[in-house]
């Protein structure tokens, strides 16, 4: 066993892990993190995106032990006092959901994104969501759903097409 202190959604933990314990699972089984789904085990789905250290990882391809002292945010971790993030509030109003399953992850995956891009163009969206799988919508309402998430994090009210 191997003791890690890692920070989640602004909330510090200490504990104790087997080496091979998978983010994801202690997220999930230990803190009880479960809006973070555990899609495929193999990092293709991306349905477990999580923000470590202010960058998007796939949960289920990182051990815990390498989170040790690191800053986890969880798509739970994203709404504050009460109210949706912008990102959660695009995705609920642009029904960029069906089952629901990858939303956690594409809206993590989203917000990495923006870091980097703040008014992406739709292919940029594409571009920079290719390891999320969504399975049942088809993606058009998921582009449109960070083009909102982006223009309202960004200040702008007024959401155009690409």
């Amino acid at each position: 066993m191997t003791r890690i202190t890692v920070t989640v959604d602004g909330v510090t933990y200490e504990e104790e892990v087997e080496p091979r314990l998978l983010l994801v699972h202690l997220l999930r089984e230990r803190l009880g993190k479960t809006g973070t789904p555990i899609g495929c085990d193999t990092s293709n789905c991306g349905a477990c995106t999580v923000m470590l250290d202010g960058t998007s990882v796939k949960s289920c391809s990182v051990l815990a032990v390498q989170a040790d002292e690191g800053d986890v945010l969880t798509v739970e971790g994203l709404a504050g006092g009460g109210g949706w993030h912008p990102m959660q509030r695009a995705f609920h109003e642009e029904h960029a959901l069906q089952c629901g399953y990858c939303t956690p992850g594409m809206i993590m995956a989203a917000i990495d994104l923006l870091k980097d891009d703040p008014d992406p163009s739709d292919e940029a969206i594409r571009h920079g969501l290719e390891g999320n799988l969504c399975r049942c919508t088809g993606y058009c309402n998921i582009v449109r759903a960070v083009r909102r998430g982006a223009a309202e994090m960004s200040g702008h009210q007024e959401v155009t097409a690409s």
